[in-house]
């Protein structure tokens, strides 16, 4: 009996960014700790805005769209992480509103095909001045909507 490679799900929205877990994100049990997820996955939008031009670089003036703070965030997990290695996190917007916005997000197998953790979280854009809530760019809206989930 041979085992036929699976092939690679088709991400027909959002972007599947790589990331690595290394042994000292795993817990005394050798998993995966819990507050990592949330951690790889910031670092794998930090990845994806940055291709685009946006970032963070010490001047929140400057920073624009990505002066921002989180409002919610909610995760479930469905598998153990249970070993270093190569994996992603698949990203997509789920709304993108005038002053906020929810993502959604895979933490997954390198390829896309397994789920470990899955969630989203609210983002809201500030006015660096005076933190308070502030209209997203239309250049970050336009990037925004390319990475919008179709209602199935």
């Amino acid at each position: 009996m041979t085992a036929e490679a699976q092939a690679a799900p088709v991400q027909s929205y959002g972007r599947l960014i790589p990331v690595v877990v290394h042994f000292d994100d795993l817990d005394a049990l050798g998993l995966l700790h819990n507050a990592r997820y949330p951690v790889m996955v910031e670092r794998a939008w930090t990845v994806l805005w940055h291709e685009q031009g946006f970032g963070f670089e010490g001047d929140w003036e400057a920073a624009g769209d990505f002066c921002n703070a989180v409002k919610e965030l909610r995760i479930t997990y469905e598998a153990p992480v249970s070993k270093p290695g190569a994996y992603a996190v698949h990203l997509w917007l789920e709304r993108l509103g005038n002053t906020g916005l929810t993502y959604g997000f895979r933490f997954c197998s390198a390829d896309g095909a397994v789920t470990y953790a899955h969630g989203t979280r609210v983002l809201v854009r500030l006015d660096a001045a005076t933190l308070r809530p502030t209209s997203w760019s239309e250049r970050f809206r336009a990037l925004g909507r390319e990475l919008m989930r179709s209602a199935d």
